[in-house]
């Protein structure tokens, strides 16, 4: 039976990535990516924040590096990965990530009109 293990995300980066070195060479940027959901309520707007972790090898992890900073909106696709490590306790703890394959850059140019939000939204077009 096959399988499927893709992720798309928009959201903003809560810090600038961090890069390192895996022992053979690769490089690998971290950073965390706020995707926030708002709503309306009979308690008036609501907003929940996930914090996503991400991962970026290679010359995308470069490219994150480079441009991206904290604040940075940007659109990244990937796929789920669980890693396993022992506190100091010798408990075995587990965190899922998102391995990042592509990313666009969301964030408007000076020069640009600025990117429609939901709240910026014809009437029609509201959820």
């Amino acid at each position: 039976m096959p399988s499927l293990n893709r992720v798309q995300l928009i959201g903003r980066l809560g810090k600038d990535p961090e890069s390192r070195s895996t022992p053979t060479g690769k490089k690998v940027a971290h950073f965390s990516l706020a995707v926030s959901q708002r709503w309306k309520s009979g308690e008036g707007d609501k907003e929940y924040t996930e914090w996503v972790n991400v991962e970026a090898w290679e010359r995308l992890g470069e490219v994150c590096q480079q441009y991206l900073h904290k604040g940075s909106l940007v659109f990244v696709e990937g796929r789920l990965k669980t890693d396993k490590y022992e506190d100091k306790g010798g408990e075995t703890k587990y965190y899922t990530k998102v391995v990042a394959v592509s990313m666009q850059m969301l964030d408007k140019k000076a020069d640009e009109e600025p990117v429609a939000t939901i709240e910026e939204a014809p009437a029609e077009y509201e959820a």
